[in-house]
């Protein structure tokens, strides 16, 4: 069996001006490695803030986020940022690539301060040959569009060869068939290399062609398709 990241009865509130947001509500749900995953439901209904606590990214104010069983509750700053690094890929619909550097060296970037058993420069090559920009290697994000810079950025995200990518409304900012491309891209890593794919979406087409289609409300979750009934 692979790895597995799961939910437990989590809560997560935010308070700013005396207002508390409940966020998320009693969310129970468990993703298997290597499943494709659509997240979706209307803007405020908690799909960003579930990712972002299955990313470690954020803590629930109530309830646990377990990987193979175990609490990231458990876990201090700095074995977070490990566990992420090793495990955890994140594509958000910001592209947040350096302007200063190459795609290259964007994609070598989380690897700089890292000791790897493996050559950097050869592996980053090789994920954007994975994703089509072979010739793009010494190009600056100014230099590329935006569906190559999103390109880059899922590179970037791969080059850890991490167990989960969590992609947070990565074709946001494109246009339709450049972000047809970004899913095509996407799906093709999550069949190939067998990382769980999480992916939040506004665009019903793109979700339905998930294995798995997950929709929220008000912070909770209405309709899991892996269960094939309204939850």
């Amino acid at each position: 069996m692979g790895s597995t990241i799961s939910c437990i009865n989590v809560t997560k509130s935010f308070h700013g001006d005396g207002i508390k947001i409940n966020a998320l509500h009693n969310v129970d749900v468990e993703f298997q490695e290597g499943e494709f995953v659509s997240i979706v439901g209307p803007s405020g209904s908690g799909k960003s803030t579930l990712l972002s606590l299955l990313g470690t990214l954020d803590q629930p104010s109530t309830g646990e986020v377990r990987f193979d069983g175990q609490t990231s509750k458990l876990k201090k700053k700095g074995a977070l940022a490990d566990f992420r690094f090793e495990n955890i890929g994140f594509v958000f619909q910001q592209f947040h690539l350096l302007p200063t550097l190459t795609s290259l060296e964007n994609v070598m970037s989380p690897l700089l301060t890292r000791k790897v058993s493996y050559n950097k420069r050869e592996r980053a090559t090789e994920v954007l040959k994975q994703v089509g920009l072979e010739d793009k290697l010494h190009s600056l994000p100014s230099q590329l569009s935006g569906g190559q810079q999103q390109r880059v950025a899922i590179a970037r995200a791969m080059v850890n060869q991490p167990k989960w990518l969590l992609a947070d409304e990565p074709t946001g900012n494109l246009d339709t068939e450049t972000g047809e491309i970004i899913f095509e891209v996407l799906t093709k890593l999550n069949r190939k290399n067998g990382c769980g794919l999480l992916y939040v979406t506004h665009d019903p087409n793109l979700a339905a062609r998930a294995d798995r289609m997950i929709e929220m409300k008000d912070g909770g979750i209405i309709h899991d398709s892996s269960r094939g009934d309204m939850v």
